[in-house]
């Protein structure tokens, strides 16, 4: 361990909206699958975000707007009372800790399946995820979506406006809209999931129509103050196939540039890439950028802190980082003195429940004791 302290604008201040953060270190949302069967967040996962309350601003990780949109087992969920109660001993762990929490709304579409939901998948078309999908007795083909209709999709806005309600009513203090990532809201905007003729199809303004719906629906709901959304230009996972990235996000950017939102999320942003710099220009408010660090490759030995910086310089505001935080609960203190991190633990153990490879990382006072 060194004991120079690092001078970056990583470790500056700043204002989102109400919040006044005390750094510009975003811990990403982390989906780990330690929720209740019934998506209601467990006692564990209030002590994991407390462990990392330091961050300027915690991310919790993607929770449902409704039953069907369910991804995975062990998602947590944010449309009942039971599911408000568990977040809410959550976010009060991590505002003891001193912490700030926004809780990201997703809907899985078609990367869901009926023995994780009960319920056939909804998505802008049928067409199916081109693999398999993890299931309580292990992963299972994927089934043919529901292609939704336009009273699901009204009904689908109106749950995602109900969530954000009930995330403010659980102490969060605001949310973020998961537009990213080949999810419902992703698949509604890319021309490979979506081959509808109507007013949500065809044109790129008929496929980002839903998702501006629901960002504009939720801001309306709760503040646009209190809302982020993320997006994904040009990423695959998923089997997500946008086929003209290039026309999607300017266009989506300008439909939402005078929503005076708290930020704009841009998933694996690289500094050097057109695309980024255009949507720096063209959006009036917070940018939020989190660095490509090679999809699957292992982790810098910095977290991630040298590629945050080049963002930072490139004109992002805040700066959002995964695995670093997920093995790191004290990450703005180690990057601040340059101290070594914990290398990101078994892959396997991230998904499976428990407190091995979740909460049992450890700090750098237990880090140097056992050293």
């Amino acid at each position: 361990m060194t004991n120079t302290r690092v001078d970056s604008r990583l470790f500056e201040p700043f204002r989102l909206g109400a919040l006044a953060l005390p750094n510009r270190l975003v811990m990403a949302p982390l989906t780990r699958n330690r929720a209740g069967a019934d998506g209601v967040p467990t006692p564990i996962m209030a002590t994991y975000y407390a462990q990392r309350a330091s961050a300027g601003l915690i991310i919790a990780e993607a929770a449902t707007p409704n039953a069907v949109g369910q991804t995975y087992p062990n998602i947590p969920a944010i449309h009942n009372d039971a599911h408000v109660a568990g977040w809410r001993n959550v976010t009060g762990a991590v505002r003891a800790a001193g912490g700030r929490m926004f809780l990201q709304l997703q809907h899985g579409g078609r990367v869901g399946h009926p023995d994780n939901s009960g319920l056939t998948p909804l998505a802008p078309s049928p067409i199916p995820l081109p693999e398999t999908i993890h299931t309580p007795s292990g992963r299972q083909e994927a089934v043919v979506p529901r292609e939704m209709s336009l009273e699901d999709i009204r009904s689908t806005v109106a749950d995602f406006a109900a969530a954000a309600r009930n995330a403010v009513d659980a102490g969060f203090a605001g949310v973020e809209v998961h537009a990213a990532n080949g999810h419902l809201l992703h698949q509604f905007m890319a021309r490979g999931t979506n081959r509808r003729t109507d007013a949500y199809g065809g044109s790129v303004a008929g496929r980002i129509r839903f998702a501006v719906e629901v960002v504009r629906a939720v801001a309306e709901a709760i503040g646009p103050e209190r809302v982020g959304v993320r997006i994904s230009p040009g990423v695959t996972v998923n089997g997500i196939d946008e086929g003209d990235t290039a026309s999607i996000y300017p266009a989506f950017v300008e439909a939402l540039a005078d929503a005076d939102l708290a930020y704009l999320h841009v998933v694996f942003a690289d500094p050097e890439e057109p695309l980024f710099q255009d949507i720096r220009k063209a959006w009036p408010g917070t940018l939020m950028a989190n660095p490509a660090l090679g999809w699957g490759g292992p982790l810098p030995a910095d977290g991630g802190r040298s590629a945050g910086e080049r963002l930072l310089a490139a004109g992002a505001d805040l700066i959002s980082l995964g695995r670093a935080f997920l093995a790191n609960p004290d990450l703005v203190e180690r990057l601040r003195v340059g101290a070594p991190l914990n290398p990101v633990g078994d892959g396997g153990l991230m998904y499976v429940g428990g407190e091995a490879g979740y909460t049992d990382y450890p700090v750098l006072a237990a880090a140097e004791a056992a050293a």
